[in-house]
């Protein structure tokens, strides 16, 4: 986005006094984004920001709802890595109203458009809240050694390995349940196995989830 486009500024310093406490500062300001955006694209940049900033679940739906119509209407490359997000807010909101259906198809939506945002954390964020709402909505099935890596997570915690931990959970926090994540995850699990360094109880443990996820991805 522009730094120096007047709606994006106010965003801008609304996230500031966001991040400052400053809650009706920052509200004031994205309403101000709002009343100065002179097009579908400012006005979908003010919607997302004002969403944040509503008294109602009902509100607050209603703001995500308009961020994703004036998306639709922009229908160029400036909000194509947007619609990922857009559909994850749209998905919390419904989930707020305890819509958990409605919630389930904007994350599955939010999965279909993920590979449209730029690399970086923010689609690195992004990925886990959509492999998060799945799960939770019931869109995604069982994943496979769940039970088997939640313990290993435990003991890792534990111990304080954090290198192990660092490395195997990323690719399960972002698991989508597509075969590349599996894959991903399968690999992840492979390199600390091969490195060693678990516990011999841990390390069975690993061989096991390793057997199981595989299996998994296999028969896929």
């Amino acid at each position: 986005m522009d730094p120096n486009d007047p709606v994006v500024r106010l965003c801008s310093q609304g996230m500031q006094a966001e991040a400052e406490g400053r809650d009706i500062d920052a509200r004031s300001l994205f309403e101000q984004a709002w009343e100065t955006a002179a097009d579908d694209y400012e006005a979908c940049v003010a919607a997302h920001y004002l969403a944040r900033h509503q008294p109602t679940p009902e509100q607050t739906l209603h703001w995500n709802q308009e961020c994703l119509n004036r998306a639709d209407l922009v229908g160029d490359d400036r909000v194509t890595g947007f619609y990922a997000s857009l559909h994850v807010n749209m998905a919390k909101a419904y989930g707020d109203l305890d819509e958990p259906g409605r919630a389930r198809e904007h994350y599955k939506l939010a999965a279909a458009h993920i590979d449209e945002v730029p690399p970086g954390q923010y689609a690195d964020w992004t990925r886990v809240a959509i492999a998060e709402g799945l799960r939770s909505t019931g869109a995604a099935e069982q994943r496979p050694a769940d039970g088997l890596l939640t313990a290993l997570f435990t003991k890792f915690c534990e111990r304080g390995d954090f290198k192990a931990l660092g490395l195997v959970l990323p690719a399960y926090l972002a698991d989508l349940g597509t075969e590349d994540d599996r894959l991903r995850l399968a690999t992840a699990l492979h390199m600390v196995h091969a490195a060693r360094w678990l516990p011999e109880d841990e390390q069975n443990t690993l061989s096991k989830a390793i057997g199981t996820l595989t299996s998994a991805v296999t028969a896929a």
